[in-house]
């Protein structure tokens, strides 16, 4: 297929070091068989050969930064948003497997010792390693503060009880970055992030879950899982701390996913009317259609504009992007949902033939408007913000 770069580049958020890395990442992206993405009798195996592929073109730096001369970690976020964008283009499992290369190392990279940084980062950035952010159980998914994984101190290490639920690459990934409770407070004040490796006896596969689109999730259990004290991420109780601070980084990049998969609609619906005729006349041609077309891109430019103006935020310095990470998730995920749907009914019984992109496209966006945060989420975040600003400014 043709190379696809995000229009977004013509914007002033960006350096040229950004428009040469989308352009490594298209070029490498449209060379990809399709059989390497298309592949999901084995999943597990796809997955495992995607990151392989990725490490080797050296296009999981944006994922998994590796530590600088100081010891420090930079994620460019442009950089991480960009290459989500161009992979989810392309396709919705190659984007996973990159997106949980990074969400999963994000908080070593963030909060990590020395000694983690230099142990997890360089396989998961070389794609010899997949690691996993274990956050969300059957009670606690967006109401992190309600946790009940146990972490018991005990000796010089703890002791790990409890399960974790819809966890990407379970049961495949090397590692884990686990969340639990240690009890140094209530609520969110109480809990601390762990690693705990694929192979501790401790930890076992409970069940893999089936999902619309084919995705490696799973059910964990922690079954009296001990591990060193040397394993703890950050310091006592600073786990929701090291999650909100992951989740940052990394929650405009899914909105960067979803308008990956706009776009992609986009295309496949053009490409698609431009030679469709309706009663003698060229679909594309119809007023109807061109005015659906417009909203489709202008919902998708929309899109684009919140979630690289907040990655430019956080690259600049921001501590925080909380609120303009919330509103690029919800505005991308959600336009696309209705981007991705126009596009389907534009291609009439050919959009829900499956196997067709529009089709796999369809419940590839599902999924985008729960994880990391549903739309409900992120709309109760940003009311709270403006509320809590008005009040300050009546105060004041």
């Amino acid at each position: 297929m043709s190379a696809f770069v995000p229009p977004v580049l013509k914007y002033p958020f960006f350096g040229e070091e950004h428009a040469i890395l989308a352009g490594r990442v298209s070029e490498w992206a449209a060379a990809l068989p399709d059989e390497a993405v298309d592949d999901h009798g084995d999943l597990d195996r796809t997955c495992r050969a995607l990151a392989r592929s990725l490490g080797e073109a050296g296009l999981l730096a944006a994922a998994a930064p590796r530590p600088d001369a100081g010891g420090r970690v930079r994620h460019d976020v442009r950089s991480l948003c960009l290459t989500r964008q161009i992979l989810a283009h392309r396709s919705g499992l190659l984007d996973f497997v990159f997106a949980l290369q990074g969400l999963g190392s994000g908080a070593i990279a963030l909060f990590g010792s020395a000694e983690q940084r230099a142990r997890y980062l360089a396989p998961a950035g070389e794609g010899k390693a997949m690691p996993a952010f274990a956050l969300s159980e059957a009670r606690s998914g967006s109401d992190v503060a309600n946790i009940e994984t146990s972490a018991r101190r005990d000796g010089d290490g703890y002791v790990l009880n409890g399960q974790k639920t819809w966890i990407s690459n379970a049961g495949l990934a090397d590692h884990y970055v686990v969340f639990a409770r240690t009890g140094e407070g209530a609520g969110a004040k109480g809990l601390s992030a762990f690693i705990v490796d694929a192979a501790n006896p401790g930890l076992r596969l409970v069940e893999r879950l089936e999902v619309v689109a084919a995705h490696p999730l799973g059910t964990i259990a922690f079954e009296d899982c001990r591990v060193d004290g040397s394993a703890l991420v950050g310091r006592p109780g600073e786990g929701f701390k090291v999650a909100m601070a992951t989740l940052d980084v990394f929650r405009p990049s899914v909105a960067a996913a979803a308008a990956g998969f706009a776009r992609r609609a986009i295309d496949e619906a053009l490409g698609w009317t431009v030679q469709r005729t309706l009663a003698g006349v060229v679909l594309a041609d119809q007023q109807a259609t061109q005015m659906r077309f417009a909203d489709m891109v202008t919902e998708t430019v929309a899109s684009e504009l919140l979630i690289y103006s907040a990655a430019w935020l956080r690259d600049g310095g921001a501590d925080r992007i909380t609120i303009e990470a919330a509103m690029a998730k919800l505005k991308a995920t959600e336009s696309a949902q209705v981007t991705i749907d126009s596009a389907v009914q534009l291609l009439g019984g050919k959009g829900v033939l499956k196997g067709n992109v529009c089709e796999a496209l369809y419940r590839e966006i599902r999924a985008l408007r729960i994880y990391e945060g549903t739309s409900e989420i992120q709309k109760l975040l940003i009311g709270r913000k403006a509320v809590a600003d008005a009040r300050a400014g009546q105060a004041g």
